[in-house]
């Protein structure tokens, strides 16, 4: 099989915070070594491979202008019998540049992140990231139109899969028979034996690795914060995954400046950064004794939630989207009086930590790339 892996960076300067890369630089080596024939086209080398190709510069160019051009020219030359959307809203402009090439191919599109969440009482909400000047209707509408664009989906989650299917109901498409749940692989390098894990002697750290942008629910999870380290014996590490922000990518949503501020001037707070390098980031976990999930509503899956878990950190969460499918119920809060609980007992409790550090570690098993790709290459047939 010839595989195409067209995949869009968001965070070329970060790229250690760009969960796509890190999927594509590990699923595509293990992809090769089951027989395919894999090319990554990227701004950036990722996977082990790279072709030149002009990759959008923003997110909503990577969904509004995906340079039907340059895809043409690439898929003349390359010639794939598989071409994977890692941004699902391009899969019509892909399918296109197919025609347009005289290229038979199957178009797989993977629903990396998806731009809208459902309310409690199931109404479709646009995701805020990607409303700037009232595009998050536009948005949806792209992406049902990449849904239908596609001969596969594949989504990280049972979540993620009732979600994407609701939405295609909601415009008339029909995804079911084309529908898979491939998650995303673990990072090799963030795991750890769980032999080699010291339960915390009675204060614990807990870390948040997650960016700290407003839709991430970063508020609530500063009003959480607080209660912690003040009345829970634990201390916490915040991590800064983005450095110093361009000023257009400021201007666009500064809120992860504001935040950033906020939770650095908490007694009990550490701001901390990996500074681009995978053996820090490490590091830092292995320096934890506990994850904080985050509390974006449309969370269909979370790769720094899998890093911890990796680590055998126990993850705290609040029972919203995948994280209510994924942690342990023992470790799910829906009040901050409940999860000061949890980040005590873990604390305090040695037993408690230790069953919930080896459940941690288990539940991201199925997870190795080689494990992953023969799922993907199953969905993709």
């Amino acid at each position: 099989m010839r595989l195409l892996y067209l995949l869009n960076v968001s965070n070329s300067s970060q790229l250690t915070a760009d969960s796509g890369y890190t999927f594509a630089d590990m699923l595509a080596p293990a992809l090769v070594d089951a027989g395919v024939e894999v090319t990554v086209a990227a701004p950036v080398p990722a996977g082990g491979g790279r072709v030149e190709i002009t990759s959008p510069s923003t997110k909503y160019r990577a969904r509004f202008d995906p340079s039907v051009g340059a895809l043409v020219r690439l898929f003349r030359r390359e010639q794939p019998e598989v071409v994977v959307a890692n941004q699902i809203e391009a899969a019509p402009a892909i399918r296109a540049a197919l025609l347009e090439a005289g290229v038979d191919a199957r178009i797989a599109g993977y629903c990396h992140y998806l731009p809208f969440s459902f309310s409690d009482t199931g109404r479709l909400v646009p995701d805020p990231a990607m409303d700037d000047g009232g595009l998050g209707r536009s948005v949806l509408l792209a992406f049902a139109a990449g849904l239908a664009a596609c001969d596969r989906v594949l989504v990280h989650s049972g979540t993620a899969a009732s979600w994407t299917a609701a939405a295609a109901t909601r415009t008339g498409i029909e995804i079911s028979d084309k529908l898979h749940v491939v998650p995303a692989p673990r990072d090799v390098r963030l795991v750890r034996d769980p032999a080699e894990i010291t339960p915390p002697d009675g204060r614990a750290v807990g870390i948040y690795n997650h960016r700290l942008y407003a839709h991430y629910g970063t508020a609530r999870f500063t009003r959480l914060a607080r209660r912690l380290v003040a009345e829970a014996p634990v201390r916490l590490t915040v991590m800064d995954l983005f450095g110093t922000r361009s000023a257009k990518r400021v201007r666009l949503d500064p809120s992860p400046e504001r935040n950033l501020e906020e939770l650095a001037s908490m007694d009990g707070v550490a701001i901390a950064s990996d500074r681009g390098d995978r053996i820090r980031y490490r590091n830092l976990l292995a320096g934890a004794h506990f994850g904080i999930a985050p509390f974006r509503p449309g969370c269909p899956w979370s790769m720094s939630v899998i890093d911890c878990q990796a680590m055998g950190l126990p993850v705290i969460g609040p029972r919203i989207g995948w994280l209510a499918e994924h942690l342990d119920p023992e470790l799910v809060f829906d009040t901050d009086d409940q999860a000061v609980r949890i980040a005590e007992r873990l604390a305090t409790d040695r037993d408690f930590y230790l069953v919930h550090a080896k459940r941690a570690h288990a539940s991201t098993s199925d997870l190795a790339p080689a494990a992953v790709a023969a799922r993907y290459l199953e969905a993709i047939k």
